[in-house]
C-alpha cells in the first residue's frame, strides 16, 4: 500500500539564477513523477513539491547535489504545506519580491554543446556569434535588475523566433527558460565602422573585421563587458602602433589563443611552460588572463624585459569564431585611453577611440554591466587573482558575524572595486580602475548604484579609506551618510584575516605595498601589524626613509635611488639633472614626505641596477627586479638589522643590503635576487620575534608587493621550514582590489574610538 503524499515548500538561495536551475528542477520533479511548481521570487528559488516522502527525501538530495555545474545551492527554508489538487509541475512567473537574498548570476564562456554548435554547418546557430544556452553565456553584464528574466536583461527588446520560443518553452531542451536565447533571425548582430563607412549585413561585417586584423590594422571590438583593443599579436609593427596610440610604451599586453589541439591548449603549449594550475585556469568558463613563463617566441613587444606573458583563450563564440579563423594570437587589450576606465558602449567607442582603433566591430546587444577581464598569478601552485573582473565578480563572501546596518566600503585610490556588505553577507564589485579623472570618479559612482539596485539594498553607512586625498572623498562627504575611517594597511590585515577560516588567535600580518597613510599620518608601506580586525598593533616596520617629489617618486624611481644613497650616506650615482635642486630640497624635508614602503624600496634598487629609471606604468621596476632575479640561481642572502625600538616596535635597516647591492662585480640579476632572498628573510626573523616574544604562529602577507612570485614563494618556504603557517590571499587580489572587503572586516571588529565622520 503506498504511503500518503506530502507536500513541501522548499526555499533555496545561493547561485540558484541564470545557471538553468529552475529547468533543472522541473525536470528532476518531473523524473519523480512529483507535483508542484517552482518560481523565482527576488533572488531567490521556491518550490512547492508534492508525493511521496521517500521520494521527496530523494528529490531534495538531489537537488543539492546534482545541481547544473555552475550552481551554488543552499536550503534555507523547508515546511510542510496543505496538498494541493494541481496537475503535474510547471514553472510560475517570476515575483518581484526583495532582492536582498540574491546572488548574482556570473558570465560564463561557452559550454561544450554550444561550442560544437558553433562551428557544426548542419546546425541554424552555425557561426553565430551570440550563441548560449541555460549553462553558458552573458549573465551579470546582460542584467539590468532582479529577478532574472528576459525582461530585465539587455535581450528585452529581442522577440524570440518562432524556434527560439519553442526551444525556450521545451522542458526537454537545454534552452528551456535560457534568458539570453537568441539566433541570427532574431537576434543580436554585428555591425563594421571604419570611417564614414558602415557594414550592416553581418557576415559582412565581420570578414572586413578579420580582413583589417589580418593587415596589420587596430580593431576595437565590443566583447562580453566592454571594448577591447585587438591586433596581430606577430606583427611588431601593429603592436608599436597600437603602443604609440594608447601611450602604452611598456606596459604588458595580453594575448589570445586560439583554442586548438584535444585541451585547447596547443597554440601555447610550444611557447609556455603550462603546469596544472594554468591550464586549468586557462579552460576554466571564467577565461582570464593567466600571468605564463615561457620564451613567447614571436611575440616581440608583447611583455618588454619580462619572463612572464598574459595569456587566454577565447571568452565568447565570436571570440572563438576570430581566433580559429585568424588562426594566430591576437593582442586583446582593455580598450581605454591609458589611465582610463575601460569603455563598454558605442557612444563612449566612437568618441574615445576613434584616435586608437582603425574601424569597429560593434553588436547591438546591450551591455548593462561593465566588467574587464580577470587577471590571476599562480602562486604557490594555486590560482592568485590579481583583478577581479568578468565570470568571477561580484564575488559574494560571508562576513564572521552580521552588520548592524548596511554598509559601503569604497575601497582604494588605485585598483579601486567596491563592497556592499548586509546582514552577514558582502559582495565586492568588479575591479572599476584608479579614481584619478572626472570619468573614473563617474564609473565608481555607476558602479556603487548597480550593486544597490540590483541587491536592492540602500547603504547606511560609508566606510573609506583614511587619506583624506582620495578621488572619493568629496562624494563621501556630500553623501550625508555616516563616515567610518579604516587605516590603507589596517585594512590589508583584515581582508587576510577576513579571507581565512577564523580561530580566534592573534596572527602577524606584513602589509608590504607603494604607500598609504598610517594612523600616526606618515606613509606606510613596510609594515608588520599584529593582532586581529580592529585592534591591529604596530609590530614591526622598514627603516623610513625620504621620497623627493612625493607622490612622483613613484613613477621616477630615480627620485627613490637618489634619496636611498643620501638617506645611508653612500655615493650617488648622477641620474638626472635635476639631481642638485632635488638634493637640497631632500635635506630641507621640502616636498620629500619619509616612507617605510618596501614598494618604493624595490623601485629605488630597481634604479640603481640599472633596469628602469623612469615607470610608465605601476610596478613597472618592481616587475623589472623580479623579472631579472628569476634568471639566476643564487641562494644568498644578506642578515639585516633588526632592533627593537623605545616604543617596543621593531625595526629592520635596508641600508646594508644597499652597500652590497652597489658592491663593484655584481651583476644586476645577481643583486636583485640577493635582493629579493634578503627580504624573504627579513620577514622570517621578525616572525621569530613574534613568536618568542607572543607565540605567533600564522603569519600573513598582504599588500601589492606579494603579487611578486619570487618574494612570496620564497618567504613562504622559508617560514614553513622554521614551522610558521603562512597565509595568502586565495579568492582575493592582494593588492587594493581586495582593501573594500578588508574595510568591512575592519569595520566588524572596530573600536569604539575609531574615526567617524560626518
Amino acid at each position: 500500500m503506498a504511503s500518503p503524499s506530502i507536500r513541501y515548500r522548499l526555499q533555496l538561495t545561493g547561485l540558484v539564477q541564470g545557471v538553468g536551475f529552475r529547468p533543472f528542477v522541473y525536470r528532476l520533479a518531473r523524473e519523480w513523477g512529483l507535483r508542484g511548481w517552482v518560481r523565482n521570487q527576488g533572488g531567490t528559488v521556491l518550490m512547492e513539491v508534492q508525493g511521496q516522502e521517500v521520494d521527496l527525501t530523494r528529490f531534495e538530495q538531489a537537488l543539492l547535489c546534482q545541481a547544473p555545474a555552475p550552481a551554488r545551492p543552499t536550503l534555507a527554508e523547508k515546511e510542510l504545506v496543505p496538498l494541493s489538487t494541481e496537475h503535474g509541475f510547471s514553472i510560475l512567473a517570476s515575483e518581484c519580491a526583495s532582492t536582498a537574498n540574491s546572488t548574482l548570476p556570473l558570465d560564463s564562456y561557452l559550454c561544450p554543446h554550444c561550442l560544437d554548435e558553433l562551428f557544426d554547418p548542419a546546425n541554424r546557430r552555425h557561426r553565430y556569434p551570440f550563441i548560449n544556452c541555460s549553462q553558458c553565456g552573458p549573465r551579470y553584464t546582460l542584467l539590468d535588475r532582479l529577478p532574472y528574466d528576459r525582461v530585465h536583461t539587455g535581450m528585452r527588446d529581442f522577440v524570440l523566433c518562432q524556434s527560439c520560443a519553442d526551444e525556450y518553452r521545451s522542458p526537454q531542451d537545454r534552452r528551456f527558460h535560457a534568458e539570453p536565447i537568441a539566433c541570427p533571425e532574431c537576434g543580436p548582430a554585428l555591425y563594421f565602422e571604419q570611417g564614414s563607412t558602415t557594414i550592416d549585413a553581418p557576415h559582412d561585417a565581420y570578414q572586413a573585421a578579420l580582413g583589417l586584423l589580418q593587415e596589420g590594422g587596430i580593431l576595437a571590438l565590443k566583447g562580453v563587458g566592454a571594448y577591447q583593443l585587438l591586433c596581430d599579436a606577430q606583427n611588431p609593427g601593429a603592436v608599436a602602433r597600437l603602443r604609440q596610440r594608447k601611450r602604452r610604451p611598456h606596459k604588458p599586453l595580453a594575448v589570445m589563443f586560439p583554442e586548438q589541439g584535444e585541451d585547447g591548449l596547443a597554440a601555447l603549449s610550444p611557447r609556455f611552460q603550462l603546469d596544472d594550475t594554468q591550464r586549468e585556469l586557462l579552460r576554466s568558463p571564467v577565461r582570464p588572463i593567466v600571468l605564463c613563463q615561457g620564451d613567447g617566441v614571436g611575440l616581440d613587444g608583447i611583455a618588454p624585459e619580462l619572463g612572464e606573458i598574459g595569456v587566454m583563450l577565447p571568452g565568447s563564440p565570436l571570440h572563438s569564431l576570430l581566433l580559429h579563423d585568424f588562426n594566430g594570437p591576437l593582442v586583446a587589450t582593455s580598450a581605454n585611453p591609458s589611465g582610463e576606465p575601460v569603455v563598454y558602449t558605442e557612444a563612449e567607442a566612437r568618441t574615445r577611440l576613434h584616435h586608437i582603433a582603425d574601424a569597429f566591430l560593434h553588436h547591438n546587444r546591450p551591455i548593462q554591466q561593465r566588467a574587464d577581464d580577470p587577471v590571476y598569478r599562480p602562486i604557490l601552485g594555486r590560482p592568485r587573482p590579481l583583478r577581479l573582473g568578468r565570470g568571477n565578480a561580484p564575488l559574494e563572501l560571508k562576513l564572521p558575524h552580521p552588520l548592524p546596518r548596511p554598509s559601503l566600503a569604497l575601497g582604494g585610490q588605485m585598483k579601486n572595486a567596491v563592497a556592499l556588505a548586509w546582514g552577514d553577507r558582502c559582495v565586492l564589485s568588479p575591479h572599476i580602475g584608479e579614481l584619478d579623472s572626472p570619468r573614473a570618479l563617474t564609473e565608481f559612482r555607476q558602479a556603487i548604484d548597480a550593486l544597490q539596485r540590483l541587491y536592492g539594498i540602500q547603504a547606511e553607512q560609508l566606510i573609506i579609506d583614511a587619506h583624506p586625498g582620495y578621488g572619493y572623498w568629496p562624494w563621501a562627504k556630500q553623501s550625508g551618510l555616516p563616515i567610518q575611517t579604516v587605516s590603507h594597511h589596517h585594512a590589508h590585515a583584515s581582508a587576510l584575516y577576513g579571507e581565512h577560516p577564523q580561530r580566534d588567535e592573534e596572527i602577524l600580518v606584513f602589509t608590504w605595498d607603494g604607500s598609504g597613510l598610517g594612523p600616526d599620518h606618515s606613509l606606510w608601506g613596510g609594515e608588520g601589524l599584529l593582532g586581529r580586525p580592529g585592534q591591529w598593533r604596530h609590530f614591526s616596520r622598514m627603516r623610513p626613509f625620504r621620497l623627493p617629489g612625493g607622490d612622483l617618486a613613484a613613477r621616477e624611481p630615480w627620485r627613490c635611488a637618489l634619496s636611498l644613497c643620501w638617506e645611508s650616506g653612500l655615493s650617488a650615482p648622477q641620474m638626472d639633472e635635476q639631481q642638485a635642486l632635488l638634493h637640497q630640497a631632500w635635506l630641507r624635508g621640502l616636498n620629500s614626505p619619509y616612507t617605510s614602503s618596501v614598494g618604493r624600496l624595490f623601485d629605488g634598487v630597481a634604479a640603481l641596477l640599472g633596469l628602469c629609471h623612469h615607470a610608465s606604468y605601476e610596478g613597472q621596476a618592481a616587475m623589472l627586479l623580479e623579472s631579472h632575479a628569476e634568471n639566476v640561481s643564487d641562494n644568498n642572502w644578506l642578515e639585516l638589522p633588526l632592533e627593537q625600538r623605545d616604543d617596543g616596535r621593531w625595526q629592520w635597516d635596508w641600508q646594508p643590503l644597499l652597500a652590497r647591492l652597489l658592491q663593484p662585480g655584481l651583476a644586476p640579476a645577481q643583486a636583485a635576487r640577493l635582493f629579493h632572498l634578503t627580504l624573504a628573510q627579513v620577514i622570517v626573523s621578525q616572525a621569530r620575534e613574534a613568536r618568542q616574544e607572543l607565540g605567533i604562529g600564522r603569519i600573513g602577507l598582504s599588500g601589492g608587493v606579494f603579487q611578486n612570485r619570487l618574494l612570496t614563494e620564497t618567504t613562504c618556504q622559508l617560514l614553513r621550514s622554521q614551522g610558521f603557517e603562512p597565509m595568502l590571499h586565495q579568492a582575493l587580489p592582494c593588492n587594493d582590489g581586495g582593501l573594500a572587503w578588508g574595510q568591512i572586516i575592519e569595520a566588524c571588529g572596530v573600536l569604539p574610538h575609531k574615526t567617524m565622520l560626518t
